[in-house]
């Protein structure tokens, strides 16, 4: 943690002062995060990555895919330019934030979609939840998930291991943050809209840990909640 952090907020100030150690402290009192350095804190060696939501310009329509959406808005000053960009950022170990940004740059953009990422920050359930597999190992999602966002539904269903992510590549930059190896993937709606696909899969994930499930079916799926000792 830097020593210029100078923390504005009550929870801020016990994080430095070392009297929240860990970040489940806060999850689970449900105490909202408004400093970014508090997650860099407790969840030291976050990975990011940004999701292709924008498209270059090419001929006839055509053109590569960019991290950042560009939108314009007709002023009497001329063309006002926005750019729009989604971060994700996780640990590969059962934590996952999402976050949107957008600033007449680039750069501004992005650094406003990671805040908000490390501001959004879930922990989510893992396991073994494949008939095909029932390793009891924490590679997989316990139970099948959907999450919405717009008219975009996305499916979550637990698969065996070695079958690696059967998704989308922008989802899988999601769930191979969040720890997630092995998983099939259905999605409904206006999938070519990407901004709503990914927030429908993080919707998904946030399920994960809404849902109560009982002990012995835990014990069973190899569920776990948040960070595990590497085993797979």
């Amino acid at each position: 943690m830097s020593e210029e952090w100078n923390p504005k907020t009550e929870l801020g100030k016990k994080v430095k002062s070392g009297e929240i150690k860990s970040i489940d402290e806060i999850i689970d009192k449900g105490i909202q995060i408004r400093e970014e350095q508090i997650v860099d804190a407790l969840l030291p060696g976050l990975e990011t990555d940004l999701i292709s939501v924008g498209q270059s310009k090419g001929k006839f329509g055509g053109g590569k895919r960019r991290a950042f959406r560009q939108t314009q808005k007709k002023t009497a000053e001329g063309n006002k330019i926005k750019f729009t960009c989604i971060a994700v950022v996780g640990n590969r170990n059962g934590y996952i934030g999402l976050g949107i940004g957008t600033s007449d740059e680039t750069v501004p953009a992005k650094n406003k979609a990671l805040r908000n990422a490390k501001l959004n920050i879930i922990r989510i359930k893992r396991g073994c939840g494949s008939w095909e597999c029932a390793c009891g190992e924490p590679h997989s999602i316990p139970f099948k998930v959907n999450g919405k966002c717009g008219s975009n539904e996305v499916k979550l269903v637990p698969a065996p291991k070695g079958l690696k992510l059967a998704c989308s590549n922008e989802l899988k930059k999601i769930l191979h943050l969040a720890g997630i190896k092995d998983v099939w993937s259905k999605a409904r709606g206006q999938t070519a809209t990407r901004m709503n696909l990914v927030f429908a899969c993080f919707d998904a994930l946030k399920e994960l840990s809404r849902t109560k499930t009982r002990d012995k079916f835990e014990k069973f799926a190899g569920v776990c909640e948040g960070a595990v000792s590497e085993k797979v």
